[in-house]
């Protein structure tokens, strides 16, 4: 199958991921960097071998280039998303989508409008250990699932990111930054939300850098709430940037015959647990997908999708629908009600079992 050739946007703390993630996939070429600051992006292209150094206008005008990963801060996710759309190419987001449901939409819109593909991080979901969970449920091993929960609780990047501040800006937050790795990961596995009730708050009004300056917070920094499913599944998610330490897992999920333990979506844990009525305590499952695959699965699944007609994965449809999914957790604690979320999206269809190596279509 034709390579699809990649350029990305934004060299930061993140792009090391995607660079090692493109090249994990045979159908994937990496072939230029660009970023605001072209000594960034000279650097990531001597130190990661990436053949081309380009300014963002040249990467957008460069024919060969058919997909491009928006690696920048939230607050301009969808500005530079319709600016890949508008060159002819598709664009693939690191999350959110956007920061707003209506710049969401216009990116959904806008590449529909062209005939282009749109995906979106997280594309966790996907790795191996997900995939058992989602195998698993699928054909019924804790019977139908009824209750689950997320739980990603920390102190905040202040103490370890280099560049902590737009965490604490419109955009960021425990919610927005992390809340799409659990919040795909349960409609990965349950299906899409109906609805939404949740209380959030900011605990504290600034934040210190591990440089000594100071961040004014402008985001809810623990955020807690329920998701109902269309499925009749309930969920209980709690982020936070204003927790210490606790003990409680990363997630669960909970049937009516059994019980399943879902490592980390933000990790790369591959324990996979289940507890099955009548058995004998937690019982670690064998992965009936492989454990070795990257941050990046999800655009070589869309170039899968580009190449073959078929429909991606971690898909601009599925991103709006989480990014909705998190607008409702804000809008129901500020109006003490449930909030019924407006959009929906098809549940992403699993991943085969018995996959080649380095490729996503058998």
């Amino acid at each position: 199958m034709e390579k699809v050739k990649v350029g990305i946007i934004g060299t930061g703390n993140i792009s090391p991921a995607y660079i090692n993630g493109c090249r994990a996939f045979d159908i994937l070429d990496l072939v230029a960097c660009a970023d605001m600051d072209m000594n960034k992006a000279a650097a990531a292209a001597k130190e990661h071998d990436i053949p081309k150094v380009l300014t963002v206008d040249e990467m957008l005008a460069d024919p060969e280039i058919e997909f491009i990963i928006n690696l920048t801060i939230p607050a301009v996710h969808a500005e530079v998303s319709l600016k890949i759309i508008a060159a002819g190419k598709h664009p693939y987001s690191e999350k959110p989508l956007a920061v707003s449901r209506e710049d969401g939409y216009k990116v959904i819109r806008a590449a529909k409008d062209k005939g282009l593909l749109v995906g979106c991080a997280p594309d966790t979901f996907l790795f191996g250990p997900h995939q058992t969970c989602r195998k698993l449920i699928d054909d019924g091993c804790i019977g139908q699932p009824v209750a689950a929960v997320a739980f990603m609780m920390g102190h905040g990047p202040e103490g370890w990111h280099p560049n902590p501040d737009f965490f604490y800006q419109v955009g960021g937050g425990p919610l927005f930054d992390m809340g799409p790795y659990y919040i795909t990961c349960l409609v990965n596995l349950l299906g899409p939300v109906k609805r939404v009730a949740a209380i959030t708050r900011a605990s504290f009004p600034e934040r210190v850098a591990k440089d000594g300056h100071k961040i004014p917070v402008q985001i809810a920094t623990h955020v807690a709430g329920t998701l109902e499913f269309h499925s009749g599944a309930i969920a209980t998610l709690i982020n936070s940037f204003d927790i210490w330490k606790h003990q409680l897992p990363r997630m669960e999920v909970y049937g009516a015959t059994g019980s399943l333990y879902v490592p980390d979506p933000n990790g790369y844990e591959n324990k996979v647990l289940m507890f099955q009525q009548g058995g004998e305590g937690w019982q670690q499952q064998e992965l009936t997908h492989g454990d070795d695959w990257k941050r990046g699965i999800g655009l070589a699944d869309m170039a899968y999708a580009l190449r073959t007609g078929r429909t991606h994965r971690a898909s601009g449809e599925l991103a709006y629908h989480v990014l909705d999914v998190m607008h409702c957790f804000d809008e129901s604690s500020h109006s003490g009600r449930h909030v019924e979320v407006q959009s929906t999206c098809a549940r992403p269809a699993a991943l085969p079992v018995g996959l080649p190596a380095r490729q996503l279509d058998v």
